[in-house]
């Protein structure tokens, strides 16, 4: 039993601040991000909440799964998971108001906190869930308000991140599921978020760890599922930095059009980045069905992983 991606959604908050504003509020330029970063803008919710993000991201997604299967509705959805790091509440969980909201009265709900990770990792419990008969259909959100959480003085760190949401429905369906998950806490200073503190990230350390641990943890992936990276049509990667993602594909000896990036667009979106991803490359009509395709995600925890995925 596997999973198969039948709906996909997500929010884009409306406020588009690019390069030259930041350039505005601290020591960097426009030329200075794009060349470390390949981030161009980044979109900020100055007005919606990660709850309101997550909510709307899952009304598009059951839109897109009644569009495939007009049988299809909320009360089929039997788990949500929304994965934020930056909740704006603390009680109820953020799913908790997504079920209400949607009226997806028979799931079971919780939020998950893995940073990047976070939609890979929910993905792979979903799934787990699917093998078990717990769950038939899954509803999994990253929702993310990043600029709550950065010093804006920071060019290390705040130049990287924007808001916003991304989600999937995932139906349980025959084959094979694969699916690898590492985390490494000996490491977790190389990026912080401390109670009534600004978010902290040592940047070079991250891109090291980044740069190693995909490619391997990729590799790792497909000899589990007995592929070839000849047989990988598509590898949808958490989008944190183009330089990291370039370093990907040269480490895997894969050519760059395999590895969609809207990250220029977006910056690093946390949890949200594959989803947004993902509904974009759907909605574009760059996925077909039958594709194999190869999710990473990786970020805080330190924490990695990867999956096959069906769409």
């Amino acid at each position: 039993m596997t999973g198969k991606i039948i709906g996909t959604g997500s929010y884009i908050p409306d406020t588009r601040w690019d390069n030259n504003v930041l350039a505005g509020m601290m020591d960097t330029s426009d030329e200075w991000i794009r060349e470390r970063t390949g981030i161009v803008s980044r979109h900020i919710a100055d007005k919606s909440t990660v709850s309101e993000m997550a909510c709307e991201a899952a009304k598009k997604a059951l839109e897109d799964a009644h569009e495939s299967d007009d049988t299809f509705s909320a009360d089929d959805i039997d788990v949500i998971i929304v994965c934020t790091l930056a909740s704006d509440v603390l009680l109820p969980a953020v799913s908790c108001l997504v079920a209400e909201k949607i009226g997806a009265s028979k799931a079971f709900c919780y939020d998950l906190n893995a940073a990047c990770s976070g939609f890979l990792f929910a993905y792979n419990t979903c799934v787990s869930y699917m093998n078990s008969g717990l769950v038939k259909n899954a509803l999994i959100i990253g929702a993310e308000k990043l600029s709550d959480q950065v010093d804006w003085s920071d060019r290390g760190t705040a130049i990287l991140f924007g808001d916003g949401a991304g989600a999937a429905i995932v139906k349980a369906t025959d084959g094979n599921a694969h699916m690898v998950m590492h985390s490494d806490g000996s490491r977790y200073d190389a990026l912080t978020l401390l109670t009534g503190k600004k978010m902290y990230m040592d940047g070079q350390k991250v891109f090291r760890f980044a740069l190693k641990s995909v490619p391997e943890v990729i590799e790792e992936l497909l000899l589990g599922a007995d592929m070839k990276k000849s047989d990988v049509d598509m590898y949808v990667l958490h989008q944190a930095n183009k330089r990291i993602i370039e370093g990907v594909a040269k480490r895997l000896g894969e050519d760059m059009e395999k590895f969609p990036m809207n990250l220029s667009e977006y910056g690093n979106t946390s949890s949200a980045s594959i989803p947004i991803l993902l509904d974009e490359l759907k909605r574009g009509g760059a996925i077909r069905s039958g594709m194999n395709i190869v999710m990473a995600g990786f970020g805080a925890g330190l924490s990695w992983g990867a999956a096959t995925i069906t769409v």
